[in-house]
């Protein structure tokens, strides 16, 4: 089957053709790093590194950039607000943090973050401060050609002009007529409200660190051009995706287009969003109390078990978390990890069992990842090789229950399941030792069943689930694993 992708652009889903053939190329928007990851930062890292995996799986060498914005008004804002202990000075002493010292801090709370959940590195991640020159060249190009102008206030500012480009809109199919002013800079200064900030300009009482020299005057780059100049560098004016999460799509990604469209780049032949997070049907928000950050998600449950929470729905539905949903996701993991222990256990007799390079993983998981990447067709797959997995091994089909391990693991590796930590017991000793305890009690409790002696069958269970093993009966017999907290 071919891929396939929904296009924003086009609203419609369209078969992938690479522009260069066996290759692919991806830039998705990072963080403005101003604080702590939220969960919509990670959901939006995980449904892209997904992209890639799948991509890399269809034999296509993946060009990833994932950018930072490091230089930013929240920035700034957040900079002159972040008073803290200078603890070498001792606990009362206080201190003002740099704004790019603020932003390098933050930057690594995401990568740590990243790396916790299994999210591949990119192949580049430039920071916006290091492409300056090149924003300024491809603001010196739309000046050129009529699409930006300095301010008509002299305050330094370069707009472009959205009614110079008749595609302005086009992205997100609005008239420019029924657009709000852009909130970038005093409107004083622009030819129409709409018109977006390319180059801010110098203000008395800003970080003479936050500056530039630039033909225009001193100042800083536009949120929007940024992303522009640095996807350039590194794909080219023209590439396969861009990606993002949903709330990016007005203005940032439709001021990217057009302004990168008009300085004569055909830019982005996908656009690709991810969905929103929300919390119990609402819009997740510190005012009203109703958020939860992937650390706290971290202190609840494994980083596999939150990975596949953020990961089983559609990218582009909403992901609607509730109390329970990490319960739910722990024991959709727990049924997995179930089978490849006792897979590995019974293939292995105990020692350390290795797997291949990517096999082939089923024909029916291809056909949900090339259907504009539908991971929970593809996660009902899983569980389907799970489910059969442990009916070969209940039968002693050893071979077919090999087969089920090896495609459960190249599915893994393609949903990222495989690069994130578990919280259950791994294929070491103490899992094989563990397994032949618990398979010794459940042939008891099988036996005690088969003579009709409910109390010890009882007895056997509730003494598995005090150790902290779930048993659950099926047609093909019981399963256990391991509860969670």
């Amino acid at each position: 089957m071919t891929l396939r992708f929904y296009d924003t652009a086009s609203a419609e889903v369209r078969d992938f053709v690479p522009l260069v053939p066996g290759k692919a190329s991806l830039y998705y928007c990072g963080a403005t790093v101003q604080g702590m990851p939220h969960v919509g930062h990670i959901r939006s890292a995980i449904a892209f590194d997904q992209l890639t995996r799948w991509l890399e799986y269809r034999n296509l060498r993946v060009t990833v950039v994932r950018n930072f914005t490091d230089i930013d008004d929240k920035i700034l804002a957040k900079s002159a607000e972040s008073f803290g202990p200078d603890f070498e000075d001792g606990p009362d002493a206080v201190r003002e943090e740099e704004w790019w010292a603020l932003a390098y801090r933050y930057e690594q709370e995401f990568l740590k973050a990243y790396d916790t959940l299994g999210v591949s590195r990119p192949t580049y991640e430039p920071r916006a401060t290091g492409h300056i020159p090149e924003m300024h060249a491809l603001i010196q190009s739309l000046i050129e050609r009529g699409h930006a102008y300095p301010a008509l206030d002299d305050s330094g500012d370069v707009y472009f002009d959205v009614r110079s480009w008749d595609k302005y809109g086009s992205l997100t199919r609005q008239n420019i007529e029924d657009m709000q002013g852009a909130p970038d800079a005093d409107p004083r200064g622009k030819k129409d409200p709409r018109d977006f900030a390319l180059w801010k300009g110098y203000k008395e009482g800003e970080p003479a660190t936050a500056s530039w020299a630039s033909p225009w005057g001193a100042g800083r780059p536009g949120w929007h051009l940024e992303c522009s100049a640095m996807v350039t560098k590194y794909l080219g004016a023209e590439f396969d995706i861009h990606g993002g999460g949903l709330d990016l799509r007005f203005p940032h990604h439709e001021n990217e287009m057009a302004q990168s469209q008009a300085a004569g780049h055909g830019f982005a032949r996908f656009w690709m969003h991810n969905g929103m997070v929300t919390y119990e049907g609402d819009k997740m928000s510190k005012s009203i109390g109703n958020t939860i950050s992937p650390s706290e998600m971290l202190e609840l449950a494994s980083p596999r078990v939150v990975r596949y929470y953020l990961g089983q729905a559609h990218y582009r539905s909403v992901l609607d978390y509730r109390p329970t949903s990490l319960q739910e996701a722990a024991a959709a993991v727990e049924r997995i990890e179930g089978f490849m222990s006792r897979a590995i256990q019974a293939l292995s007799t105990g020692s350390n069992y290795t797997f291949a390079t990517y096999g082939k993983v089923p024909e029916e998981f291809e056909r949900a990842m090339d259907d504009d990447l539908n991971v929970p067709q593809a996660l009902a797959v899983v569980h389907e090789t799970v489910r059969s997995g442990n009916t070969a091994l209940t039968e002693g089909r050893l071979e077919d229950a090999q087969q089920a391990l090896h495609s459960l693991h190249d599915m893994l590796r393609v949903l990222g399941l495989n690069s994130v930590a578990s919280g259950a017991v791994a294929d070491t000793r103490e899992a094989a030792a563990l397994q032949v305890l618990v398979e010794a009690q459940l042939a008891a409790r099988s036996q005690a069943r088969a003579n009709k002696d409910w109390a010890a069958s009882d007895a056997i269970r509730d003494t598995l689930k005090a150790a902290g093993v779930a048993v659950e009966d099926g047609p093909d017999g019981a399963t256990w694993s391991l509860q969670r907290d």
